[in-house]
Order: structure tokens, then sequence, then C-alpha cells
């Protein structure tokens, strides 16, 4: 595996390790589903040296109208469908599972009870790396060669059977010579966060699309709250979206009205037009495979992602790749997920 800064050096560094069932598209929750199992036995079949925690805190997505309600309600039907426990609440219920919610302005929400947070997401990450072969190197280009492919690289070249691009919209740079044009662009994402708090204020993540509003206290103690719309210059727009999540705190979780949120954390999502990720073989390319765009979601399906690129490299085919393949953006095949955030 190359690594062009090193382990956890890039945006898997920077998330905050949710890891959820909650998805508007049956594909994602398959994904989401063997991937939420494979995380939960991680400290068994790791033997990391710091031990590896998930939380089930659940996620709450408020709904403020009908329209949203009905949303929500129609995303719960694909997900119990594809076997994921959530389910509708009212008002009454959605503030006895989130001490302190205010439901003044609710409709409904939804609420998955398996959905959490690793404890210490990059620690998982360095926990995979050890079971690798890790090397610092930046890649600069794939050519095919006789029996697979040569990777250039700033530590010389590399001679593989079979590649698998996984490098967030630097894949487009690493395709394009070939004569392959990904739909990936990255959109610059930024969140809140207080100094750490030793009361337990918030467990649950509660999300409002309506408000540009998510927020959840991390197992260290810090509080993270996010306006969803945040884009551009943090130097310029910070201020703007810091009075947005102040503005849905108080009504809210004015329980959090005290929390300073004076640090300001900023990566990207490797987004597609369908906010799904694009993963297999590229067509011609043979043994060229692809594993990028993941639009915010990359920690929560990595493991059954990796498991369906190792079993196509060895030449089993999924047909998770029949349905997120390349080619689907040219046929008209776009699997529109509506519940990133």
């Amino acid at each position: 595996m190359l690594e062009r800064a090193g382990v956890a050096e890039g945006q898997s560094g920077v998330q905050p390790g949710g890891v959820r069932l909650q998805w508007g598209t049956s594909v994602a929750c398959g994904l989401a589903l063997e991937s939420l199992a494979w995380w939960r036995g991680a400290q068994d079949r790791l033997d990391p040296p710091v031990p590896l925690s998930f939380s089930s805190c659940g996620y709450l997505f408020l709904a403020h109208s009908d329209g949203v309600l009905a949303r929500l309600t129609a995303n719960v039907r694909v997900q119990n469908e594809a076997g994921v426990p959530s389910r509708i609440v009212d008002p009454t219920e959605a503030a006895d599972l989130v001490p302190g919610l205010e439901t003044a302005s609710l409709k409904g929400a939804e609420w998955c009870a398996e959905d959490g947070y690793f404890d210490e997401p990059q620690a998982a990450i360095f926990a995979i790396a050890r079971h690798l072969d890790v090397r610092i190197a930046t890649v600069t280009g794939v050519e095919q060669a006789a029996g697979g492919w040569t990777v250039e690289t700033s530590d010389g070249t590399i001679a593989a059977s079979s590649v698998v691009l996984a490098a967030g919209s630097a894949t487009c740079d690493l395709v394009r010579p070939l004569g392959v044009d990904l739909p990936i662009e990255d959109e610059p994402r930024h969140f809140f966060l207080s100094a750490p708090i030793r009361e337990r204020l918030l467990e649950p993540l509660v999300i409002s699309a309506e408000r540009r509003f998510a927020a959840k206290q991390l197992h260290n103690g810090r509080v993270l709250a996010s306006d969803l719309a945040a884009a551009g210059d943090p130097e310029q727009g910070a201020p703007a979206w810091r009075r947005n999540v102040r503005e849905a705190i108080r009504e809210l979780l004015p329980i959090l009205e005290y929390a300073d949120l004076d640090v300001i954390a900023s990566g990207a999502y490797d987004v597609t037009p369908d906010r799904q990720p694009i993963l297999g073989p590229l067509p011609g390319l043979d043994s060229l495979h692809v594993a990028a765009g993941f639009s915010g979601h990359g920690f929560m399906i990595a493991p059954a992602v990796g498991r369906i690129l190792a079993d196509a490299v060895m030449g089993a085919h999924d047909p998770v790749l029949d349905v997120l393949d390349w080619g689907r953006f040219a046929d008209g095949r776009m699997v529109p997920e509506p519940q990133v955030i």
C-alpha cells in the first residue's frame, strides 16, 4: 500500500469516526450493515496496541416539516427492507432519546440505535495499517505493462499485476492520461469543536438538514457542531457558520449553549454527482480498479468496500460493482443518496 504522506495523514485523519446504518438507498444500507458488523469485531480481528471501542450512541435525523418527515419515512422503508432496525419517532419520543432536546419545532424524527462512533477512529486506521506493507511515496502515474501495470512513484517504479486506486479526488489525475474522466470533485467541509467537557451533555448525533445543523459530544468530551452548508474560506465564512450553529443550538439543544466551539476543523469530501462511490474495474483497463468518490462515508463503509475490491482483484464479482461502477454516469444509472450529511 502506497501512502503519500503517512497513515491517516489525509481526510481519514480528520473524520470523527461515525458509523451509521441510516441511508436512503439499498446499496448504501447493504455496505453499511456489512461494515458495521466488521467494525464491531475490529478489536478481535486487528489485535490493536490501543483498545478499539465502538459506542452505539444512535443517530437522530430531525424533521421540522411534513415534507422532510415524508422523506425520512421513505428512507426508513428502504432501511427496514435492507435489515436496518431504524424507525420514525414522534417529538415526545425524540425528547426521551435525546435528553435536553427541544421539540417545539419538530414534526418527528428518524432514529437508529445501532448507529454510533469509534472512541479513537484514527487508532482503528493505524491498527489496520499494522497488518499491511505500507510505503510512503507519492504516486505520479500508472501505465499498462506486460502482465499488469507499472506504478510510477516518487521513490521509483513498482510492477503489479493489479492496482487499486483509492486516492480520493486525486484518483482523477491518475486515470485521466488513460482516457478515463471520473466525475469526482472535492467539497470542502468544516466543523467546530469545543474544549473537552467532563459532563456528558449529548450522546446521540442530532442532525437537522433544514437547520443545516449537526451536533454530537465525542468520547474525549469535545462537542462537535457543524453548519452543514459551510463552504469556502473558513477565515471569511466561520463567523456566519458559527452564528447558524448557535441559532440551532438555542432552538434545539440549549444544553450546549455554553460549549465554546472555538476550534474549527476543515477537510473535504471527494464527491460524485450521486453522492455514491465509484467502485471496481475500469472497462478496457484490465486489473485496474477504483475505490473513490466516497462523498463523506468512506470510513463507514470501508470494510465492505475492502472485501469487495479484494474479491474483484482475485477475479470474483460482487453485484455491488454493477450498481456503483464508473459507467453508471454515462448510462443514466445514477443512484442518488439523499442521506449525506
